[in-house]
Parts: C-alpha cells; sequence; structure tokens
C-alpha cells in the first residue's frame, strides 16, 4: 500500500465530485460564509462540512474565521498546479491533431 499519496492526486480526486466542482465555481466570484456555501444545496450543513474538508486538504480552498463566522475562498495556485499538469497533454494532442490533419490533406481525404 502506498503510504504517500501525490498532491495532484488529491487534486483530482477533490474534482471528481460535481458538488466540490460547484463549491469551487461559486468561490470563483467572492469569498462566502459556510452558510452561504451550503445554500443551494439539498444537504446537511455537516455534508457540506466534508465536501470543504477534501477541498481543503488538497490545498484549493482556504478558511478563516472572523468572530463567529467561518470564510471560505478559492487558492487558485492550486489549480495552476492541476492546468499546468494538463497543459503537457494538451500539447501531446495538439501535436497528433496537428499530424492526423496534414496526413488528411496529403491523401485528399
Amino acid at each position: 500500500m502506498v503510504e504517500f499519496t501525490f498532491p495532484l492526486d488529491n487534486i483530482f480526486g477533490s474534482l471528481a465530485d460535481p458538488t466540490r466542482r460547484d463549491i469551487l465555481g461559486r468561490l470563483q466570484h467572492a469569498e462566502l460564509t459556510i452558510s452561504d456555501v451550503a445554500g443551494p444545496y439539498d444537504m446537511s450543513l455537516a455534508a457540506i462540512s466534508k465536501h470543504l474538508k477534501i477541498l481543503e486538504q488538497a490545498n484549493l480552498i482556504r478558511k478563516r474565521r472572523q468572530g463567529k463566522e467561518r470564510y471560505v475562498s478559492l487558492a487558485p495556485e492550486t489549480m495552476m498546479q492541476a492546468a499546468d499538469y494538463l497543459k503537457q497533454y494538451e500539447r501531446l494532442w495538439n501535436q497528433r491533431f496537428d499530424r492526423l490533419e496534414q496526413f488528411l490533406k496529403e491523401d485528399n481525404i
């Protein structure tokens, strides 16, 4: 059994859930209280807290306390790590599509 989990595994594991992706989408626009995050979802505050914990463990969000309120904000630098990782595959597929296009033009298909 592997004892060490790579940061990208946590990032992509977190992004695998549609609720967590939606939460991240909403946090793009503004910092929200945990109550504001939970508002649109038909689930308990405990369930939302679990989602937030997973996002926080993947370093996709940050939490802070101000008085009695807990605020959640996006941590975009972690998302950039995932984007950088995916860019290498984007380049690979673009090269393959370019070669396919060249092949099709040469054979007049």
